[in-house]
């Protein structure tokens, strides 16, 4: 299956999804101006990935900022991530944010709240 690699911008998050380097990783700030066409083929992968994934699959996020309607297709993807975990496959998520972040800690657990995922949430520093 061929990665995903999208360059960060200003407005979008890099994006990495490669399973043959068992990398999964978005990061940076997501506030695109179409957030469904900037997430539309990132959905379809994972809907593409689910039906052969990886043994393990370990996605990181490390958002620095994300705007209300991209928080509804981060979402999205967790429930997609979600779905790969109750086939009985293995994922987790890793949230990092930002030292002193306290909106992108919430977020974090708000998310792992939501989902049925092991959540581990990460202060890095800034």
């Amino acid at each position: 299956m061929d990665a995903i690699k999208i360059k960060e911008t200003e407005d979008t998050p890099a994006i990495i999804l490669d399973p043959e380097r068992d990398v999964f990783e978005l990061a940076g700030r997501s506030m695109p101006e179409d957030v469904n066409q900037f997430y539309e083929p990132v959905l379809n992968w994972l809907e593409s990935y689910g039906e052969n994934p990886n043994d393990k699959t370990i996605v990181i996020f490390k958002l620095t900022y994300f705007n209300t309607a991209s928080s509804k297709l981060l979402l999205d993807i967790l429930l997609k991530l979600e779905n790969i975990k109750e086939e009985g496959h293995d994922v987790e998520i890793k949230w990092f944010y930002p030292e002193d972040d306290e909106d992108m800690q919430e977020a974090g657990e708000e998310y792992s709240e939501i989902v049925d995922l092991p959540f581990e949430i990460v202060e890095y520093g800034g």
